[in-house]
């Protein structure tokens, strides 16, 4: 099992932080632009949190390099039904330097879309007391 699917499935928030590269790039389902830096990604994984509901991963798969990994979740936003899949790139170091996350339903992409907007002014203060 991956280190991070670990920590998410534990709640420890932390240590899902402490797996993120400095310099890492998070590549939202629902954002046009990439957010880049550890304080941001670990602010914005903190706000799905607090929006997703029933989430558990279902399916894991790891490259042949052992720095590419897929984690294919189910959840729920309100009524809707999501599944996603996390897509992880690790650095050298083994930290998660690239970070792409991709939804459907197109309902249910759109129910997490506005779901994180009434989220990211407490994203944003996290981040900058990150």
């Amino acid at each position: 099992m991956h280190p991070f699917r670990k920590a998410v499935e534990a709640g420890d928030h932390d240590a899902v932080s402490d797996l993120l590269a400095e310099d890492v790039v998070f590549t939202s389902p629902v954002a046009f632009r990439p957010y880049p830096g550890k304080a941001i990604t670990a602010a914005i994984l903190r706000g799905v949190s607090r929006v997703f509901e029933d989430f558990r991963y279902v399916r894991e798969i790891a490259g042949a390099d052992g720095r590419d990994h897929a984690l294919v979740f189910t959840a729920r936003v309100g009524e809707r039904e999501i599944t996603g899949c996390d897509f992880l790139h690790t650095d050298e170091n083994g930290l998660i330097d690239d970070f792409m996350v991709m939804v459907r339903p197109l309902s249910a992409a759109q129910a997490l879309s506005e779901a994180m907007g009434a989220q990211f002014e407490q994203i944003k203060r996290d981040a900058e007391g990150a």
